[in-house]
């Protein structure tokens, strides 16, 4: 990976590690289904008036927004709703690392080489130590929170190998991708909404609308939408999921570390230590092929001396 996607990836994950705090922001005054919905309207309108529709069949379009837009969302937006921390929501939806290389093997047939497996080991235990040093009480996991959570990380990673094939067969331009599938959780959302929510919710949160809850929907539907899928689609399509997917698990450090700055939340030892760790797995993530080459080139030189 070159050292301009290495500082692309390192921007998106930074992004949505912001991203946690942006939402816990604009949810002050208005209803979850309804933030989502206007965050995708945002990335549509008016984008899709100047952008072509992508030339590839409606079902892979339908595909991709359902899972890492509708899907995921909705199941997160639930879970903590019901009572999951937004904290370890946003350690536990990580495992979509882990679920996408899965799929990559057994849907795409990639190889998963052992650097890849020894660098997601090692950031699945500083995932672990995060989780960990969560508090107990309204942080806890019941098994509905923990099915939830676990489905939106299966949604978003079945929506990088949807991606994935989008590009390789299709080619389309990512910004199209993006903009033309958020079409489908725009509607999705805005149903749900009204179904859920309810309309006199929804007018009443339009009607009294703040500049946070503004500023809060430019930052999901521009930065996080536009911005991180469209980077995070673009190097799935050029870079081996094994390699990419993983960096994601930075995203929980980043939202750690924003919720300490922005929100005054204290970071325990164990935190700093799972920032560690995981910063370690990616390392070797990023690197572990080269070093492995190089190590491999000194034994044969070795050899034949």
């Amino acid at each position: 990976m070159s050292f301009r996607d290495r500082l692309l990836a390192l921007t998106i994950v930074m992004v949505w590690g912001v991203n946690f705090v942006v939402i816990k922001v604009g949810l002050q005054g208005m209803p979850p289904l309804l933030l989502a919905g206007l965050r995708f309207a945002l990335v549509v309108f008016p984008a899709i008036l100047f952008i072509p529709r992508p030339k590839l069949p409606l079902k892979w379009l339908c595909a991709y927004g359902l899972t890492i837009s509708f899907g995921q969302f909705a199941l997160l937006f639930w879970a903590l709703n019901v009572g999951l921390a937004a904290g370890l929501a946003s350690l536990l939806l990580q495992a979509q690392a882990f679920i996408t290389l899965l799929f990559g093997v057994l849907l795409l047939k990639e190889r998963v080489r052992m650097h890849n497996v020894i660098a997601v080991s090692i950031a699945g235990i500083g995932i672990y130590l995060l989780a960990a040093a969560q508090e107990q009480g309204s942080a806890s996991v019941t098994l509905f929170t923990l099915v939830l959570i676990l489905g939106a990380a299966t949604c978003w990673a079945l929506g990088n190998i949807t991606n994935k094939v989008i590009m390789q067969r299709y080619a389309v331009p990512t910004m199209s991708l993006i903009v033309w599938s958020a079409l489908v959780p725009t509607v999705a959302f805005f149903i749900a909404s009204f179904v859920v929510e309810g309309p006199s919710q929804i007018v009443d949160s339009l009607v009294h609308i703040e500049w946070h809850n503004v500023l809060s929907i430019v930052y999901l539907s521009l930065l996080a939408t536009i911005v991180g899928y469209g980077g995070w689609s673009n190097l799935l399509s050029r870079y081996p999921t094994a390699m990419v997917a993983p960096l994601s698990l930075l995203v929980p450090v980043f939202g750690l570390l924003s919720a300490w700055v922005l929100l005054d939340e204290n970071l325990s030892v164990f935190q700093i230590l799972g920032v560690v760790v995981i910063a370690l797995g990616l390392v070797i993530n990023v690197f572990g092929q080269q070093w492995f080459c190089a190590r491999a080139t000194q034994k044969a030189a070795t050899a034949e001396k």
